[in-house]
């Protein structure tokens, strides 16, 4: 009771120094709890990051381990390239399907795709006579090549496989109410609108188109894309590279594939993976199931980790700031601590003349300080904690935005995918898709509350560096009190 007594009347008596002091932990309880609150946001941001990037695993053909054992320069080693070359082994839909039996993948999809010929369509195409001394005119007078085929259709195997609409390269500009409950089965299909345009074509419209055998195939049309590239094959072309492309579904090619065996389609398939560090793993599984070694497994990693990178850096520079403020507000409170007790000394002396222990007087100075601390804590926290708020919302004010923004794009890209034609809300096409795990976009919100931002976490952490500094202050008047001498300190005094 008598240190307590003590320190408070001593607190009483010297309130300027006190204030002093307590302003400085203040100011760096503020800090903290700004800092703190910072750390915590941005640690949230980079786990929602994390989140919402899907670990994908997809298969790349590697053509230079194919190529090392070869001297292209030679007629004998590019022979030998291109026999090998031929005769490497594809993989097929069963194939991917065995592969993905693999305790590391979660999921998969995949891109399928082959190429047919109009039957009751035309392929877009204007042909064009080059200009004498015209910009981009060729020898034969076209401005655009021929392929062998006139259609190239991609099937998806669902909607996550769709990259160009999640993208943003196709945006649909037309599309029936229920195209998304019938898009994956049956042979249905989304037509360029540059196609549309060229063949008179609209929505329920049906086409058929036939391979090179003369085998003929119908499909029906329930949407209408457009592409935003601005890219295209040829400069002399009025078409985008995508004009001739069809958009259908996986299922629809791959019965068209399994009966006709002149077809050869080619699979695009992505695996979702647990964890990128069983890449390898899975890799050497691949191979033991039968995938040509000339293929090599890739993920999404760099990409993911890309994305945190911004983040990163302001959660480092958080951290850095709070270091430099706990240096410099530990240093100025132990020098003032110092200054404090060469002040006291006198104080010092009649206290240890008449009995009064190191250990007591140790301890009254160091309660003095950890009194005007907690009640400077108190107010520095409650500062703080209403400044984080509108500083962390500040900091995901881009975040949130973005992901708002990619949501809302990515429902038009797939032609307002959960609205129905009106406006009216409903569902066009079952079960929405999550768009922002699809981008790779953060799911986030603002901080609607204090205690989102400031929790028990920033609390005992504040705590914490408090009694550090406490503690650091204290060093000042545990080594004085220990090195001073009462006889000494009355002497100098008379």
């Amino acid at each position: 009771m008598f240190i307590f007594k003590n320190a408070w009347i001593s607190i009483t008596r010297n309130k300027g120094r006190n204030i002093l002091i307590g302003a400085i932990i203040l100011v760096i309880a503020c800090a903290c709890t700004i800092t703190l609150a910072i750390n915590n946001t941005a640690s949230d941001l980079i786990n929602s990051y994390s989140n919402s990037y899907q670990k994908e695993l997809t298969l790349s053909f590697d053509r230079k381990q194919m190529m090392k054992d070869f001297d292209t320069n030679g007629e004998e080693g590019r022979e030998q390239a291109k026999e090998k070359f031929e005769n490497i082994a594809s993989y097929s839909v069963d194939d991917v399907a065995t592969f993905a039996e693999n305790d590391h993948i979660e999921s998969y999809y995949y891109t399928y795709s082959f190429s047919l010929n109009g039957n009751s369509i035309e392929k877009a195409e204007i042909e064009t006579e080059s200009q004498p001394g015209g910009f981009g005119g060729r020898p034969n007078g076209k401005g655009q090549n021929k392929n062998s085929l006139d259609f190239t259709l991609n099937g998806y195997s669902s909607i996550e496989s769709m990259s160009e609409f999640i993208n943003g390269t196709y945006t649909m500009s037309e599309i029936r109410d229920n195209a998304w409950d019938i898009a994956f089965d049956g042979n249905y299909v989304f037509i360029n609108k540059e196609l549309a345009d060229y063949n008179e074509l609209v929505l329920n419209d049906k086409i058929k188109l036939e391979d090179e055998d003369g085998n003929t195939y119908e499909f029906e049309i329930i949407g209408i894309f457009e592409d935003n590239e601005k890219s295209v094959d040829s400069m002399m072309s009025m078409f985008s590279n995508s004009a001739n492309t069809i958009v259908t579904n996986a299922n629809a090619l791959v019965n068209i594939d399994n009966s006709n065996d002149s077809i050869k389609g080619s699979i695009n398939p992505t695996f979702i993976i647990d964890d990128y560090e069983n890449a390898e793993a899975i890799q050497s599984d691949f191979y033991e199931k039968g995938l040509d070694e000339t293929y090599v497994v890739q993920t999404n990693q760099e990409t993911a980790e890309a994305a945190v990178t911004s983040v990163k850096n302001v959660k480092s520079f958080a951290t850095t700031f709070l270091i430099i403020t706990l240096l410099i507000g530990g240093v100025v409170l132990f020098i003032l601590n110092m200054i404090n007790i060469r002040e006291r000394k006198y104080e010092i002396g009649v206290f240890r003349t008449i009995g009064i222990s190191k250990l007591k007087l140790t301890m009254q100075f160091a309660s003095e300080l950890l009194v005007v601390a907690f009640v400077a804590l108190i107010i520095g926290a409650g500062v703080g904690a209403t400044m984080s708020k509108p500083v962390s919302n500040s900091l995901l004010s881009s975040e949130i935005e973005s992901s708002t923004n990619s949501s809302e794009q990515m429902k038009n890209n797939f032609g307002g995918m959960g609205e129905r034609p009106d406006g009216s809300g409903g569902n066009r096409g079952g079960n929405m898709p999550d768009f922002n795990k699809m981008s790779g976009t953060p799911n986030i919100q603002a901080y609607d509350s204090i205690d989102a931002v400031v929790n028990i976490t920033v609390i005992l952490e504040l705590l914490v560096i408090g009694l550090s500094l406490v503690f650091v202050s204290s060093l000042a008047s545990m080594i004085s009190i220990q090195r001073f001498s009462p006889l000494t300190i009355l002497k100098e005094r008379s």
